[in-house]
């Protein structure tokens, strides 16, 4: 009924004085979903996250990015009548970001402005010779009011609403929610101190006090002004969850540091479940994996650990092969598995009054997210959505139990919607925020597309494939790899804002006729623990890098495709199989557009212990993770290659693009085009650097892969 009523809106459109026949506004109809569009119009929408329900009523809020100009936004029930409630005007590249509502749900408290480097620096991509702050703001929704509070971030307001506590540089401190007067220290001791969680009653504040090869949970009274430290140990616990009468804390406890760094990656880890009687600091374990599942299952998700109704934990866990959800008694006992089956579930949420967990998974649809909902104790599995859309970020409001999301399809951008729990359906509720020009219409849906890897793993792509694509073409294509590398693209629009974009400029490559396959390759998230860490992966081996091969030979195979014109664009770890690809393969990959990718592995273990939780120690894996680098084979590198890159990247080091350009330099085979980004992070925050980036990207095939240039 949408795309009917979509194509009637445009014949409608284009009747100019009279009646318009059908044969016409079919031809009409068909022009206009050809019509060629510009980077910028593709990536014109505002995108959602955030969202976030309050703690009575019906209200919920979220951020939207329009272009760079970030701002939050409510709307109340039923109607959901959206409204923005701050004004931010300028593409300034301060981030909105750890939204909180107080208790009454009339002030918001929120971030703006990035975290620190390690040397201490915000982000100030404009370069803005006054520097930026990180700054915790807070906005009356009644008027849209704003005042600063202090600097810092993770802002948690008290259950009596009058305080805010929150981190800065290690320290924990509170400030009057009104604001006017200067925060203090909430109290002084060792460790780095952060994840302030308040008490009901908002008489105590449970944090964690980190301290390099182990660390604390912590209960700091208000009241006694004294610190109770739970069950102390030589482990890391994490993530303190109180019960609903304040007496108890769980938490979780991994395992802490040795003195000889192991050589597994630091999430492969067991992990258990503690209970704690707050007053006397005593825990007892309630359930701990039967196998090395921690780290991945309990730092992904935005909360690994809820206290729910029943006196029952409800926990994230990949010990049976898959990313699920489990509940167990807070007495201990055996687990149950809400979510049973071979598909992994990402964001979940807690009914107010704890008995129902509202999921996104892929299950059934293994290339998509829909929503789901299961009670507690595991019984009533059901689904809540369905069909060719990808829902995300799950909230239940307070009063009468609206479901709220984040909602795109393969066509048309995220946006916050309201689940249609009887047609299994939502319904945007700030439609008018995507721009009246947004190409919807033009663009192409992806199709699922199955290859086999070498050693038989079946990859997961999206095919991207003009509209007008016929056999014996011989189109240029274009591999577009994901970083992370735990990541996984969609069959549409996706759920973060950096593949957002990714995805939109693969629609715009495929609107000016390139054949694009988006790879899943192995080590990614969605297919099960298995598949992300398959073995020799990264600087072990690059496993995954056959998985490229394949994408590669499918393209070859396929007759719209001109096996010679086959190019590579990725970012992060994307940007290093780019990059291995180029450095490899010359004589396959004919072009590469490399964002801010990891070159050397050895490079990287050496600046960040271990590569960054990668366990590279010992002369045997640095040796092994140089040869499974770009630069390890760059004496072979002769196709053309654009390299883009922020000098504030905190993610991969500039030194990586850096060295990599001096190497290709030297050998003096392969031609060498640079972006550079003055005090631009890792995920560009200015929305004109990533335009201009993609400009370049386009440009560049352009002339390699349809131009004559060699």
């Amino acid at each position: 009924m949408q795309r009917v009523l979509g194509a009637w809106i445009i014949a409608a459109c284009a009747l100019v004085g009279g009646w318009l026949s059908p044969l016409a506004a079919a031809s009409t109809h068909a022009l206009e979903k050809d019509r060629p569009f510009s980077i910028e119009a593709v990536l014109s929408a505002p995108f959602p996250s955030q969202l976030i329900a309050a703690p009575r009523g019906d209200r919920v809020a979220w951020v939207f990015n329009a272009q760079g100009r970030r701002n939050i936004w409510v709307a109340d029930g039923p109607d959901f009548r959206a409204r923005q409630v701050t004004s931010y005007m300028e593409d300034d590249g301060q981030e909105i970001s750890q939204l909180a509502f107080s208790p009454d749900a009339s002030v918001l408290v929120y971030v703006r402005g990035g975290p620190p480097n390690r040397e201490g620096e915000v982000p100030n991509p404009t370069s803005d010779p006054r520097g930026a702050r990180q700054l915790i703001m807070a906005v009356r929704l009644e008027d849209g009011k704003t005042w600063e509070i202090a600097e810092g971030s993770n802002p948690q307001v008290s259950p009596r609403g009058d305080l805010v506590a929150f981190e800065r540089r290690g320290r924990i401190f509170v400030a009057p929610l009104a604001g006017g007067e200067r925060e203090r220290p909430l109290f002084e001791a060792r460790g780095r101190n952060g994840s302030p969680v308040w008490s009901p009653d908002g008489t105590k504040v449970a944090f964690v006090s980190a301290r390099g090869d182990h660390s604390f949970i912590g209960v700091f009274d208000l009241h006694k002004r004294a610190i109770t430290w739970i069950a102390p140990s030589v482990d890391r616990d994490r993530s303190p969850v109180w019960s609903p009468d304040g007496r108890r804390l769980a938490f979780i406890r991994i395992p802490g540091a040795m003195a000889d760094p192991p050589r597994t990656r630091e999430w492969e880890l067991p992990f258990s479940l503690y209970v704690a009687d707050v007053e006397t600091g005593e825990a007892r374990s309630v359930w701990t994996s039967p196998n090395a599942t921690a780290g991945f299952a309990q730092t992904y998700p935005a909360e690994p650990l809820r206290w729910a109704a029943g006196d029952r934990l409800v926990f994230y866990s990949e010990h049976e092969g898959w990313m699920h959800l489990y509940s167990v008694p807070v007495s201990g006992g055996k687990e149950v598995a809400l979510t049973p089956g071979e598909f992994e579930v990402e964001d979940s949420t807690l009914s107010p009054d704890g008995r129902v967990v509202v999921f996104n998974s892929n299950q059934g649809d293994i290339d998509r997210r829909h929503l789901w909902q299961v009670n507690v104790d595991g019984t009533g599995l059901r689904p809540l959505t369905r069909g060719t859309g990808i829902e995300w970020s799950p909230v239940i409001t307070a009063e009468r139990r609206y479901i709220l999301c984040l909602s795109s399809t393969a066509r048309r951008p995220a946006a916050p919607a309201l689940v249609e729990e009887r047609a299994n359906t939502v319904r945007l509720i700030a439609p008018e925020s995507i721009p009246r020009d947004f190409p919807e219409q033009h663009l192409v849906e992806p199709q699922q597309v199955i290859v086999k890897a070498p050693d038989g793993l079946s990859i997961h792509c999206q095919l991207f494939l003009p509209r007008d694509a016929r056999p014996g073409d011989r189109r240029p294509a274009v591999i577009f790899l994901h970083g992370g590398p735990i990541r996984q693209m969609l069959l549409g629009w996706h759920p973060r804002g950096y593949y957002h974009r990714a995805y939109g400029f693969n629609q715009y490559l495929a609107s000016q006729g390139y054949v694009v396959l988006s790879v899943n390759f192995r080590s990614g998230i969605g297919y099960g623990r298995a598949f992300r860490l398959a073995p020799d992966q990264g600087p072990r081996g690059a496993s995954e890098y056959q998985d490229v091969i394949a994408a590669a030979k499918y393209l070859q195979q396929r007759p719209e495709v001109d096996p010679q014109k086959i190019g590579l664009w990725g970012g992060s770890y994307g940007g290093y199989l780019t990059a291995l690809g180029l450095a490899r393969n010359s004589d396959l990959f004919a072009a590469g557009v490399d964002l801010h990718g990891v070159h050397d592995w050895s490079l990287r273990a050496r600046l960040r212990e271990g590569g960054g939780g990668w366990g590279i120690h010992g002369q045997d894996l640095m040796r092994l993770a140089w040869e499974s680098s770009p630069v390890a084979s760059v004496r072979f590198w002769t196709s053309p290659v654009l390299f883009i890159h922020g000098d504030d990247d905190r993610n991969v080091d500039f030194i990586e693009t850096t060295d990599l350009i001096q190497r290709l330099r030297a050998e003096g085979k392969a031609h060498v085009e640079q972006l550079v980004f003055p005090d631009e992070v890792h995920d560009f925050l200015l929305h004109r650097n990533w335009i201009r980036a993609y400009r370049a990207a386009a440009d560049f095939f352009d002339r390699f892969l349809k131009g004559s240039q060699p």
